[in-house]
C-alpha cells in the first residue's frame, strides 16, 4: 500500500516551479498526494496537480524562455499593481480548463489575503483559476482581484506555507516545501555565458533603451537597491519570517528546504533548472528521513 501524503506547498514566486520536482519524485518513489494546500506559486502548481495537468503544464514552462516570459507580461499602469496577469492565465487556459474546486480528485486548497477585511481567505471551492489567480496576486507587482466585499492579495501576505489548512486523512503524512528557505543554493547553474551567445535583436535593443534611459535619468551612486529589488527583498523577509512562525506552531511530518537564492523571484525562464532542484532536494530529504528511521528501529 502506498504511503499517504497530505502536501504543502509555499509561495516564493519563480522558485515555486521546484514544487513541480518535488511532486514528480514524490510520485516516483510510490507516495500518494491525497491532499494539497498552497500558496502564491504553491496555490498554482498545487491546483495544476489536483486538475491532473501537471505534465502540460510543465512542458509549457520549460519551453519559456527570457522573450516568450517578456511577452507574456501584461503592463496595467495601475496604481494597484504593474501587471494585470490576465495573458498568462489566458494562455494556460488554452491547454489546462477551468473547474470548480469541489468537483477536483483530491482536496485542494488555496490561501490568499484580503486586504479590506484584514483577514486570511482559504478558498475550498469555486473556479480553481480564481482562486490561484488572487492567491498569486503580488502585492504592487500583479494587480488584486476586486470583489463587492474584498481586495484579496497573495496569500504570502499572511500564510505562505498554509500547513494549517490542508485537509488530513488518516495515517497520512504531512509534507510541507518551503522554496523561501535561509540556506545555502544548491544546483543552481550559472545562465550567464548561455545568456551572452543567445541574446537576440530584441534583447540588445531593450539593454541599449535602458543604457540610454540611465543617461537622461541617472540613479543616486549611493542606490545600491532599484524599487522591484526593494519590494522583493521586502516581501521575501516578510514571508520567510511568517513562514518560521507557522512551522513553530504546525510541524510537518517531512519538511523539503530549498534556497531563496535558488533564483530571482521572476526567473521563470529557468523552469527545467528549478524542477530539478526540487526533484534534488526530494531526494535527498527522503533518503535521510529513511536513514533515521532505520536508525530508530535498531
Amino acid at each position: 500500500m502506498k504511503q499517504k501524503v497530505s502536501l504543502v506547498l509555499s509561495g516564493g514566486g519563480a522558485r515555486g516551479i521546484a514544487h513541480i520536482g518535488v511532486i514528480e519524485e514524490l510520485e516516483k518513489q510510490g507516495y500518494e498526494i491525497v491532499s494539497i494546500a498552497g500558496t502564491s506559486m504553491g496555490a498554482m502548481v498545487g491546483g495544476i496537480f489536483a486538475l491532473g495537468k501537471m505534465k502540460e503544464f510543465k512542458t509549457w514552462m520549460c519551453s519559456l524562455d527570457k522573450i516568450k516570459v517578456f511577452n507574456l507580461v501584461d503592463f496595467s499602469f495601475s496604481s494597484q499593481g504593474l501587471v494585470k496577469g490576465d495573458k498568462v492565465f489566458n494562455t494556460m487556459k488554452q491547454f489546462i480548463e477551468d473547474k470548480n474546486i469541489e468537483d477536483l480528485k483530491i482536496p485542494f486548497v488555496a490561501v490568499a489575503a484580503d486586504l479590506l477585511n484584514k483577514k486570511e481567505v482559504v478558498f475550498t471551492s469555486g473556479s480553481i483559476w480564481d482562486a490561484i489567480r488572487a492567491s498569486v496576486a503580488i502585492p504592487t507587482v500583479i494587480t488584486p482581484i476586486a470583489t463587492k466585499t474584498a481586495l484579496l492579495v497573495d496569500g504570502g501576505v499572511l500564510n505562505n506555507i498554509p500547513v494549517n489548512r490542508v485537509k488530513r486523512v488518516e495515517g497520512d503524512l504531512l509534507i510541507a516545501v518551503n522554496v523561501s528557505a535561509d540556506i545555502p543554493p544548491t544546483n543552481a547553474k550559472t545562465r550567464q555565458d548561455e545568456a551572452s551567445t543567445t541574446e537576440t535583436l530584441y534583447q540588445k535593443n531593450i539593454r541599449n533603451f535602458q543604457i540610454q534611459l540611465h543617461k537622461i535619468l541617472p540613479q543616486d551612486k549611493e542606490e545600491k537597491l532599484g524599487f522591484f529589488d526593494v519590494m522583493n527583498k521586502t516581501i521575501d523577509l516578510m514571508r520567510y519570517h511568517l513562514t518560521q512562525l507557522s512551522l513553530e506552531k504546525n510541524a510537518p511530518d517531512v519538511m523539503i528546504n530549498i534556497s531563496r537564492e535558488s533564483c530571482g523571484t521572476y526567473d521563470f525562464y529557468r523552469s527545467a533548472e528549478l524542477v530539478e532542484i526540487g526533484r534534488e532536494a526530494t531526494k535527498k530529504i527522503l533518503d535521510e528521513t529513511r536513514r533515521k528511521n532505520d536508525v530508530s528501529k535498531d
